[in-house]
């Protein structure tokens, strides 16, 4: 049973050092926790779990200058979404613009309120979470650092992943907007293409191999020698 000693042995090294002390030629399976020594990929290639052939990482395509441009470009995305119109409805001359926040206050009346909540949580609160604590992360990569806080803010990252639903609020409107078309003037604003952009890049970015930060040495602040007693 190798894969049981492996783990037996990684117990006892967490146990034995520090408890931020990481170990980054080494990658666990989230959903068998198998433990495996992590070898470097070509682009395209990714690794599987051998006993329950799940995902384990991919190949890092683009370096961390790219990566946080396109970071920064979907912050630049989600500002235009939450700030212009997402759909504008016209009647007999008349236009009313539809946002995003306007939606949610529309609907914070009354027994919708759980739907506004949830709205102003999966569609903005969660994924501006996710541009800002990876923003933090990838500006000090650039520096070849680990940022202040690197393991919170990694472990807030990754759980938030499953909460961004850019992609179901995009087909909410683009339903609604199909079935006000029939008796009213309804067209995409730029809320609605800055919205597009933005779940494109979410999901660019979640496909990024994360693994490659942890390589980083940890931040030392300015005038603070670089060893640790």
């Amino acid at each position: 049973m190798p894969r049981i000693s492996a783990i037996h042995v990684l117990i006892e090294r967490v146990i034995a050092v520090e408890p931020m002390e990481t170990f980054p030629h080494l990658t666990v399976c989230p959903y068998c926790d198998s433990v495996y020594r992590r070898r470097e990929l070509k682009a395209g290639e990714e690794a599987r779990c051998i006993r329950c052939s799940n995902i384990l990482y991919r190949a890092t395509p683009i370096n961390p200058e790219r990566w946080l441009a396109l970071t920064l470009t979907a912050a630049v995305a989600g500002v235009t979404a939450n700030a212009y119109p997402v759909i504008i409805v016209g009647f007999h001359g008349v236009q009313n613009a539809i946002t995003l926040w306007g939606a949610a206050i529309a609907l914070a009346h009354g027994p919708t309120f759980p739907l506004a909540a949830v709205i102003v949580l999966l569609l903005i609160v969660v994924p501006f979470l996710q541009i800002v604590l990876l923003g933090w992360l990838l500006f000090f990569a650039l520096q070849g650092r680990r940022a202040p806080g690197f393991i919170r803010c990694m472990r807030i990252h990754l759980s938030l992943r499953p909460w961004s639903m850019m992609e179901v609020g995009m087909l909410g409107f683009l339903v609604a907007g199909i079935k006000l078309d029939g008796f009213l003037q309804v067209t995409p604003g730029p809320g609605c293409w800055a919205m597009s952009l933005l779940m494109l890049l979410l999901i660019v970015l979640s496909r990024q191999d994360m693994h490659v930060l942890w390589e980083y040495p940890d931040y030392t602040p300015p005038g603070k020698g670089a060893h640790r007693e």
